[in-house]
């Protein structure tokens, strides 16, 4: 792949992390303790919508999946077309073509 698409990929990406803020490039490198406390808010509201005791934890875990999908880079829409995910984008480039790391910075 030539230069100048591996930096439109770059750019593209770079502007989904300024825009979208993800915790983690994918799921696996997101931190347990946020993991923890994102089961605990979700177990939390399910008990106060009265939810059955016994579908709380799998309900929970769905909505630990969508976090996920939300928070972690790989899995987020892809700003530019909501259709495909940033994986799925960065797939069209080379079928290795991927983020391991980033650094966010922003300024309140």
């Amino acid at each position: 792949m030539n230069k100048t698409v591996d930096a439109t990929y770059a750019k593209y990406v770079a502007m989904q992390i300024a825009a979208m803020a993800p915790v983690a490039i994918d799921k696996d490198d997101v931190d347990e303790a946020i993991v923890a406390k994102e089961i605990e808010i979700a177990k939390e509201l399910l008990i106060q919508e009265g939810k059955p005791a016994n579908m709380v934890d799998k309900i929970a875990i769905g909505k630990l999946n969508k976090f996920f999908k939300e928070n972690t880079l790989l899995n987020q829409a892809f700003i530019k077309d909501s259709k495909k995910s940033v994986k799925e984008y960065l797939s069209e480039g080379t079928a290795d073509l991927t983020v391991t790391a980033f650094k966010r910075f922003s300024l309140s």
